[in-house]
């Protein structure tokens, strides 16, 4: 979605540990322990209801080593109805919310049956209900809510499943592995056995029962045998699932050609659910996915809609070998599987579409999401030392920035050494709980490398600030690159240690624009080094970090016109957006420190990016359009937003003033018609609303009209959407007409709705505080579902301007929404806190207010501890 230790670094642990409560623990990776019993076999027997579910499960489990320890199960809100051991009842206790049961011999038959309710199981974890059917999600401690179990992920036993549910309310019925019987039983119910024949942790069970249809397809693996594919839906969203299929079945066979991994089993399903906390879940053959990456068509998703269909379907099919063939050995070790995965699904979307633009995005993630994570009171490392819930822990850190650490590897080992570890990784561990140490170790066994060193990025927090500037000795025709890094404190780690940063390094010829000699990968591993090229016959120009090579913050010296010649001659690609970025970011951190702005630079450049025909739409659209508030923010000591917003606003109106013309042209473009989805027209349709955004910022009346134009004429929604997103933020007729055509046109559609609602919440107005509000009394929004928050919550709290309104109530509006989401779910409403967390990079009166806020939230009774976690460290 998914114990040989790093030497420990000075100031362990490495995350901040929330202030003590009475009611929530502290878990530490320094107390792993195996677990004390194994169950190699269980049988689960369904009785389903909406309301009332009968869970009787049967345990073969097996004592772990010599010790005369119980055997314990995790529960959860189990109403338990019976314990047998070996058939007889048993003296079982219950401690807590564990299920402790005494055991004479080695090996014994546990059984035990339980009540549930789906349909009051709000928190979206264990066996609930959505819609009419019955879904689970079990990671990471959702099994428990199910039946009782050692809920671990080291824990791996072979599941053997029976359902039985009433025929016309659950004509479907689907759990893991492969469905071996089926059968009608008495009062119009229906049963079905499935059995799955790998072992795997309880967190990848899953059990789907609904009123379903199937888009079904089939491909035909490397070695020939024939999978099943199914993509289970609502009769009425059958036809919305065609890129999905398609996009399974180019991920199936991506796998097996860059890294030889065949799927192993007959049958392949995934299922679309609208009530669902995360993007979805890899359980073994039965995926579960929230509908917004599974339904698309041109007139209701986005071209970044069907992108990220592509991509998480990929993603979550690629977790069949790293996260559940090999799975993690405990929660710590989270970024084992996604952070892995999330490298693997970025090149496969990187080979369907476009690297360049692929990698400007993952980029542009990492820098709005992990990067103010890592400088916040949240940060922690890549594998944190504790936590108080581990779902507060699927964060950016461990998703992205733990993929850029496998991107560093692969950047040192190349492809081929590469492949050759991952391909002893699987072997070596199938089966198997493993280790962030099991990864690395199979890496160089197989590459002949030592990666020792490097394992300080899954244990040391914090971004490292890298200087560089580059002198020049004519007479030696040489030139020394200086470095230096640096690394701030962070929660629980005072101390840091020196981060060895690959960086891919090549020199320009500030003349001819050519590149001087061979790139080179150059490793900084101490705090100062210098690096010497030779036969430099003149003072170059430095082109660093190329590809992004590694996840740090960069601050080169650079001469005057150095930015604006890299932004036209550097032959690499995310170099030279980097170089256009630059020139931008430079702008506007002086604009929102009342200094003088140099527009003309910004403009000239941007003009250049436009008129070279040697780029494509898609990286010019990326390219010119202006760094966020938020980013803009990161750069400065103190944030004063609307300093921010007026520096944005200004640049932007500029550039759209003095190049309207250019605007206009790019906007015209020929090509990306609704129904093509290739990356040239997708990059067409990019630019175009980029350039939309630059016109209106230019003249907001001519803006207004033709975006409502492009509203009225679109043939898909990436160009109705990219033309309502502008017209939200501005005043006049055309907005409010947008609007509610959009609003009547997709009212029945929760996907496309929750799109209505994000926009207003994105509006850049100084009505926007209000208008949320409104729209969280709407009678459309619903705190309940997961997307909906999100898109308003969520959506404002990432309102830069909005947000951080000087009277406060946009902090009390998000707090609000947490408190009122926690008693509900909490796992989504936790995800709403870090926003008032950056508390103390903002001007006194702002601080004072967002504080203010957290506490509240904080000192709340009753608040769940995954809320709990995320305010109390925050104000530590």
């Amino acid at each position: 979605m998914a114990d040989v230790r790093s030497p420990t670094l000075p100031g362990d642990p490495q995350s901040a540990e929330a202030p003590p409560s009475p009611t929530h623990v502290t878990t530490r990776r320094e107390d792993y322990r195996a677990p004390d019993w194994l169950v190699p076999e269980i049988a689960l027997d369904f009785s389903l209801d909406l309301e009332r579910t009968r869970v009787r499960a049967i345990l073969s489990v097996e004592r772990n080593g010599d010790h005369d320890r119980p055997l314990k199960l995790d529960g959860d809100g189990l109403a338990l109805l019976k314990v047998k051991l070996d058939g007889a009842d048993a003296a079982a206790r219950q401690d807590g919310e564990q299920l402790v049961i005494d055991i004479a011999g080695d090996r014994a038959t546990v059984e035990t049956e339980v009540e549930i309710s789906p349909a009051a199981n709000t928190q979206l974890m264990g066996l609930y209900a959505s819609g009419g059917m019955l879904c689970t999600q079990c990671e990471a401690e959702g099994f428990r809510r199910i039946t009782f179990f050692p809920d671990r992920p080291d824990v791996l036993s072979r599941y053997r499943v029976r359902m039985e549910g009433d025929a016309a309310r659950f004509p479907v019925l689907l759990s893991n592995g492969n469905r071996v019987a089926t059968g009608e039983a008495a009062d119009g119910r229906h049963w079905a056995e499935w059995e799955d024949p790998f072992p795997k942790p309880c967190y990848l069970f899953a059990l789907v029962a609904g009123d379903l249809q199937a888009n079904s397809d089939r491909f035909t693996t490397a070695s020939g045998r024939e999978v099943e594919l199914n993509i289970y839906v609502r009769a009425a969203d059958l036809p919305k699932t065609a890129h999905a299929m398609h996009s399974l079945k180019q991920a199936m066979a991506w796998d097996e050609q860059v890294y030889g991994r065949e799927y192993d089993l007959d049958l392949f399903n995934i299922v679309a659910v609208s009530d669902f906390n995360m993007g979805a879940m890899e359980n073994k053959g039965l995926n579960v996915f929230n509908t917004a990456y599974v339904l698309a068509d041109q007139d209701t998703a986005t071209d970044g809609d069907f992108d990220n269909i592509a991509r998480v379907v990929a993603h979550e099919y690629f977790h069949n070998w790293s996260g559940n063939r090999v799975t993690c050995r405990d929660w710590f070790q989270l970024s084992l599987k996604e952070g892995f995965t999330v490298f693997r699904d970025q090149g496969f979307s990187a080979d369907i579409g476009s690297a360049a633009v692929k990698r400007i995005e993952d980029v542009r993630v990492l820098r709005a999401a992990q990067f103010p994570e890592d400088s916040g009171p949240l940060a922690h490392a890549v594998r944190p030392d504790s936590y108080l819930e581990i779902s507060n822990f699927y964060t950016a850190t461990v998703y992205n920035k733990g993929a850029e650490l496998i991107r560093m590897f692969h950047t040192l080992l190349g492809p081929e050494k590469f492949r050759a570890g991952t391909d002893l990784y699987f072997d070596r561990h199938d089966g198997e709980a493993a280790t962030c140490d099991d990864f690395v170790a199979a890496l160089e066994d197989a590459s002949g490398v030592d990666l020792s060193r490097f394992k300080i990025w899954y244990s040391q927090a914090g971004t490292p600030h890298v200087r560089a500037h580059i002198s020049h000795d004519a007479d030696a025709k040489a030139a020394l690159l200086h470095l230096s890094q640096h690394l701030a404190p962070t929660p629980g780690q005072a101390v840091k240690q020196v981060m060895p940063i690959p960086l891919r390094t090549a020199l320009i010829d500030r003349h001819s624009g050519e590149q001087i000699g061979d790139e080179r990968l150059i490793v900084l591993d101490e705090a100062e080094q210098a690096f010497r090229f030779d036969g430099v016959g003149s003072a170059p120009m430095l082109s660093i970090n190329r590809g992004f090579s590694a996840p740090i913050l960069l601050d080169v010296a650079r001469g005057p016109g150095e930015l604006e010649r890299l932004a036209q001659a550097d032959g690499d690609p995310f170099a030279r957006y980097e170089a256009i970025q630059e020139l931008m970011m430079r702008a506007l951190v002086a604009g929102a420190q009342a200094n003088a702005v140099d527009a003309d630079t910004v403009v000239e450049a941007i003009a250049a990016t436009l008129a070279d025909d040697r780029i494509d739409a898609a990286f010019k659209a990326e390219a010119i359009l202006a760094p966020s508030e938020a980013l803009i923010a990161d750069r400065l000591d103190v944030v004063v937003p609307d300093a921010v917003h007026r520096a944005r606003d200004a640049l932007r109106a500029a550039v759209g003033a003095r190049l309207s013309d250019a605007m206009l042209a790019a906007h015209r473009q020929e090509g990306g018609a609704g129904n093509d989805l290739s990356p040239e027209a997708k990059g067409i349709r990019r630019l175009r609303s980029v350039a939309l955004g630059y016109f209106a910022a230019g003249d907001a009346t001519a803006g207004a009209a033709l975006a409502k134009a492009q509203f009225d004429g679109a043939d898909n929604m990436t160009d109705r959407q990219g033309a309502l997103g502008l017209l939200v933020s501005l005043d006049g007729p055309e907005r409010v007409q947008a609007l509610d055509a959009f609003y009547l046109r997709f009212r029945e559609d929760p996907l496309v709705l929750d799109k209505w609602f994000g926009l207003q919440a994105m509006a850049q107005r100084a009505e926007t505080v209000d208008e949320v509000l409104k729209l969280a009394e709407h009678p459309d929004f619903t705190i309940s579902n997961p997307n909906r928050l999100r898109a308003l919550a969520g959506s404002f709290a990432a309102n830069h301007w909005a947000f951080h309104s000087p009277d406060g109530r946009g902090y009390a509006f998000l707090a609000d929404m947490i408190l009122a989401a926690d008693k509900l779910n909490p796992q989504t409403a936790a995800r709403l806190v870090p926003p008032l967390g950056r508390w103390r990079r903002f001007e006194p009166h702002r601080s004072k207010l967002m504080r203010a806020q957290l506490e509240r939230v904080a000192g709340t009774s009753g608040l769940s501890k995954d809320v709990y976690e995320q305010a109390s460290k925050s104000l530590v």
